[in-house]
């Protein structure tokens, strides 16, 4: 009888994950305070002079929690890993561990063209892995188990998020200043997946 490989131990690894990437978010804001100090500035200077870097964190914090909570929704379908699955999975904590570093360059490069091309190509990366976790999910019976199938509108969803994704990297590559505000394509996305899939009928009332 072959062993079934349960997803539980993987997805606590990956929670795990997300809680440290999470956590490092805010380290670089925690520097600035002895920096302040030695400088003999006021505590008020933390926030006016480094609004850009807080705004990152925000952003970034933002984005985390997103991606965490779309991955918990996928895995709620799966009953047994695959290799593939797996593999994709350590693809997709590669991109959350990796986060915090783009966000503390974005922290203080601002609208650099790298600077804007980095974050946003890792979340692109991060979207990517994600979309393949679902496919693979979606049409992999040995993986669903008895679970139920993730549904069209996700996939659609996944889909529509990726390329949102790429076409604000490729704003962000041609115009910096620009590429952030395109992240908000992805709000465009899920409205467009919610007016492209059929909305069922309510069941008849007995």
């Amino acid at each position: 009888m072959q062993k079934t490989k349960s997803p539980e131990r993987l997805v606590f690894f990956t929670d795990a994950v997300t809680a440290i990437a999470l956590t490092l978010l805010v380290l670089p804001l925690s520097e600035l305070v002895p920096e302040l100090v030695a400088e003999k500035g006021e505590a008020i200077e933390a926030f006016t002079h480094n609004q850009w870097k807080i705004y990152t964190f925000l952003l970034s914090f933002a984005v985390i929690a997103r991606l965490w909570y779309a991955h918990h929704q996928i895995f709620e379908h799966v009953e047994a890993y695959s290799g593939s699955l797996m593999y994709l999975n350590f693809g997709w904590i590669f991109s959350i561990v990796l986060l915090p570093f783009p966000t503390e360059i974005v922290g203080g490069f601002a609208t650099s063209r790298f600077a804007v091309m980095f974050y946003i190509g890792t979340i692109l990366a991060n979207s990517l892995f994600y979309l393949a976790m679902v496919l693979v999910i979606h049409r992999s019976p040995e993986v669903r188990g008895d679970s139920e199938p993730i549904p069209g509108e996700s996939v659609l969803n996944a889909s529509l998020t990726s390329t949102a994704f790429l076409v604000a990297f490729i704003v962000g590559a041609i115009w910096p200043k620009y590429g952030y505000w395109a992240l908000l394509l992805v709000a465009v996305a899920q409205w467009v997946t919610r007016w492209l899939t059929p909305r069922q009928a309510p069941a008849p009332q007995g």
